[in-house]
């Protein structure tokens, strides 16, 4: 086997550092583009909000939860507000605090034993259901389950 000469070399050397900066540029590139769809979807995910014995049988309470929600590469902190109601302290209803006529943030008003908006008057039931105003629909309401003394929501309902 003869010797490689020097320009031979060089040239071998050259191609083989260019294809491993290559190689060290596509690999974490391929991961960023291929990594939001291999994440799991379809399964609900459960927010811890607080503990059950905070709930009053008949009254709402009102807890909030941070939440990060991430859509491809962008992931953006929010927090959450929902109304937890239960009628026998064993069964729990989740409901949004947010109107549905048009998105402004409603509130328990305990003397009256409502929900109200105060944008158009909105008034809502303790069961989430429209009683007077312009809302088009009751409040939305959530899955909700307690474990452990703990109550934890899901907001893909």
């Amino acid at each position: 086997m003869a010797p490689m000469d020097r320009r031979k070399f060089l040239s071998r050397a050259t191609v083989a550092i260019a294809a491993a900066i290559g190689i060290g540029w596509a690999v974490p590139g391929v991961a960023y583009v291929l990594s939001p769809a291999k994440k799991k979807t379809g399964e609900a995910e459960w927010i811890v909000l607080g503990a059950a014995d905070r709930v009053d049988i008949g009254t709402p309470s009102l807890f909030k939860a941070k939440v990060t929600k991430t859509s491809g590469w962008v992931s953006t902190e929010a927090e959450v507000a929902v109304y937890v109601v239960t009628h026998d302290g064993r069964e729990f209803r989740g409901f949004s605090n947010v109107c549905t006529h048009l998105g402004c943030r409603v509130r328990w008003v305990a003397d009256q034993n409502e929900f109200f908006c105060p944008c158009h008057n909105g008034v809502f039931s303790v069961d989430g259901q429209v009683v007077a105003g312009p809302p088009p629909r009751g409040l939305d309401e959530f899955p909700v389950k307690v474990e452990d003394g703990q109550i934890f929501v899901s907001l893909e309902a």
